[in-house]
């Protein structure tokens, strides 16, 4: 396990105690609830600390506030500026209002337009600059510099780092238990002062990052490899390219594994947050659960502390995941069949499903097409199920109807 000595870090456990006496009344102290249903789905006791349930849905508005009520008189009246497509984004316009400071946001030219109303809504003035972050970055620096803003990092900053970590006492607060935490990394400020903060309260906690395996950028850092990242992952919140000067000794130091997770595990987690624990967890949030799920040895009978640091998800992307895992538990299953342009015979196969108690969500009935023959047609049904035994049953009774039927767009090709 990495150890190394609080004062060699760039923050040391009494700013972030400070922090959290000045966040207290001004932030909220989120819950850090069990969860039997995550339990045992992972084989862990686990419990969920819920920034989601923050104002502007993620953890962000802690070291918004930290850093931008450190500012002097002076620095607050040139204004802050900050570079962000989401939830640092409605953090620091939702603080810097509060404080009446003015704010200006870059936002990536393709930020949805629901991300960018929400940052207007807090008062802030958006910039939509650049193809990608580093592009709007590049923007920003250049808006403060021409304009005299003070830019307010994500995550490469000692306040950002500091009001971050307040999760950290407030976890072990509330449930002194717990012997992991598992904590995504983005640019590294959440797990950096989560992890100081923690060891601080026990010296022997286990800290463990997750990042998207395609987005692996502390993980490479660690190992001395070249951190090959892109890709749309649906952990865009945590989607960084280079972690932070001021974050990776931190995780060098206290970190003891980093975790890399696929995009299906993150879907699956997202999913169990929804469907489990009835609330929103966009897929950097997800990202602890997620590890668990791709790797739970680790965990296993141990009191594991997860950070669902956001829940900002895109409703309609929401409803995808939703779908998506209905179709990996084969609780929906597509099928196909070619047969003679008959009376009746359509008939016979959605008979047989309501016979054998699934529901047709769906029927696409093709006479036009020239993949078979002129007096053949072929159907699609999309069919509801309970479980997989009911799967099963339901298309044994689909077989039984004596016509040719094949499952289509399915993860497994079973039937």
């Amino acid at each position: 396990m990495a150890h190394a000595p609080q004062d060699t870090l760039p923050v040391t456990p009494d700013e972030i105690r400070e922090a959290a006496r000045r966040l207290d009344g001004v932030v909220l102290r989120t819950p850090c609830l069990p969860a039997p249903r995550l339990s045992r789905l992972t084989g862990a006791n686990v419990w969920v600390k819920y920034e989601n349930l923050q104002p502007t849905g993620a953890f962000k508005e802690r070291g918004a506030f930290i850093k931008l009520s450190s500012l002097t008189a002076e620095e607050r009246s040139a204004g802050v500026t900050a570079m962000s497509a989401g939830n640092h984004a409605q953090a620091v316009a939702y603080h810097a209002a509060r404080l009446g400071i003015s704010a200006t946001i870059v936002m990536p030219e393709r930020t949805p337009f629901v991300k960018v109303a929400a940052t207007e809504a807090h008062g802030a003035t958006v910039v939509l600059a650049g193809e990608t972050l580093a592009e709007s970055a590049v923007a920003c620096k250049a808006l403060a510099e021409r304009e005299g803003r003070i830019l307010i990092h994500p995550y490469d900053d000692r306040k950002i780092i500091c009001g971050q970590g307040t999760v950290g006492y407030e976890m072990l607060e509330e449930v002194p238990e717990l012997d992991t935490l598992v904590v995504p990394i983005g640019g590294g400020g959440l797990i950096g002062g989560i992890a100081i903060a923690a060891r601080d309260v026990k010296p022997d906690i286990r800290m463990i990052g997750v990042e998207a395996s395609l987005f692996p950028s502390a993980y490479a850092a660690i190992h001395g490899e070249e951190a090959k990242c892109g890709g749309a992952t649906l952990a865009e919140g945590i989607a960084v390219k280079t972690v932070g000067q001021l974050t990776l000794p931190i995780i060098r130091a206290l970190v003891e594994r980093i975790i890399l997770v696929d995009e299906p595990a993150l879907e699956r987690a997202v999913n169990a947050y929804i469907t489990l624990q009835k609330t929103m967890a966009e897929g950097a949030g997800a990202a602890g659960l997620a590890a668990m799920l791709t790797d739970p040895a680790p965990f296993a009978g141990r009191n594991v502390g997860l950070v669902l640091c956001g829940g900002n998800i895109d409703p309609r992307l929401l409803a995808s995941i939703m779908v998506r895992e209905l179709t990996r538990e084969r609780r929906i299953i597509s099928i196909e069949a070619d047969f003679p342009d008959e009376p009746g015979v359509l008939a016979r196969l959605t008979t047989a499903v309501g016979n054998a108690g699934g529901n047709i969500l769906e029927v696409t009935h093709n006479r036009l097409g020239l993949t078979h023959l002129a007096r053949e047609t072929s159907v699609r049904l999309t069919i509801e199920t309970r479980d997989d035994r009911h799967t099963d049953a339901v298309v044994a009774a689909l077989q039984n109807t004596g016509l040719t039927v094949r499952l289509t767009d399915h993860v497994d090709g079973r039937f």
